[in-house]
């Protein structure tokens, strides 16, 4: 059972303000409909504009629409969420992108890697500067930065340039939880495993053999929903997480836990 199946009751963050990238769609579309039932005030922030407008319109937020790696454009979206709802408790930092030219370090070029860098690791740093300072003043926040299993696992399939920068996500996610502990904020990395999205689905259906060679490892024999990751997003960014901090959070079916699957 899902989270899909059950009517969600939680009401954990109710007057709480969260920021979601990359809402338009999938993990942060899931979330913002989670956040957003647990009382959330929830500003959806994509470049899709019309992705991220009906997203917010849907979970009754505020879009923003935003270049993840404008730092301009990340500043005035904390700066706008804290103006319209005063204040930034939450900030969940999920834009990400997994293109078709990063591949195997032998064939993927210095511009397709510069590209997910950008977009993956070097917008979650700006996200993190500039929802510090709010959560600083007010003495409490939860940032949950979307890493993945990848991060903690070596795949012979590789995405090199998706892969690193997963792995500097999670890194950057455990330090700031270790500098800012005691301002009361918590960071932790989201380490999902495969979900069930439209960027998973682009990656796997024009290709079965690669979607089972994949699905293969994973112990509960099938990949995630989104609703599942939005539970746990919804889980870190309330007090029921209250001493966890500076952590890779791992949902993952099983997949790093395991050496050989059930047949």
């Amino acid at each position: 059972m899902t989270t899909s199946d059950t009517e969600i009751v939680c009401r954990r963050l109710v007057g709480r303000t969260a920021v979601i990238t990359g809402a338009g769609s999938g993990i942060g579309l899931a979330t913002a409909r989670r956040l957003a039932s647990e009382g959330a005030n929830v500003v959806c922030a994509d470049i899709d504009e019309n992705a991220g407008k009906a997203a917010a319109e849907e979970v009754g937020g505020l879009f923003v629409k935003v270049d993840v790696t404008s730092p301009e454009e990340v500043e005035a979206l904390f700066k706008t969420a804290f103006d319209t709802y005063g204040s930034v408790d939450i900030a969940f930092n999920n834009a990400g992108i997994s293109p078709p030219d990063d591949d195997s370090i032998l064939t993927t070029g210095l511009e397709a890697w510069k590209r997910v860098q950008d977009v993956n690791l070097t917008s979650v740093y700006l996200c993190c500067k500039a929802a510090l300072p709010y959560m600083q003043r007010q003495g409490r926040g939860s940032i949950i930065n979307t890493a993945s299993f990848v991060a903690i696992m070596g795949a012979a399939t590789s995405q090199i340039s998706y892969t690193a920068s997963k792995g500097g996500v999670l890194a950057m996610s455990r330090e700031l939880g270790v500098q800012f502990a005691r301002e009361g904020i918590r960071v932790n990395a989201l380490c999902p495993g495969p979900v069930n999205t439209p960027l998973l689905q682009e990656l796997f259906a024009k290709d079965p053999e690669r979607a089972a060679r994949r699905l293969v490892h994973i112990p509960l024999g099938r990949f995630a929903e989104p609703t599942e990751i939005a539970a746990a997003v919804a889980f870190l960014a309330s007090d029921d997480s209250s001493f966890i901090n500076a952590t890779d959070f791992l949902v993952d079916g099983g997949i790093s836990g395991a050496y050989v699957t059930p047949l």
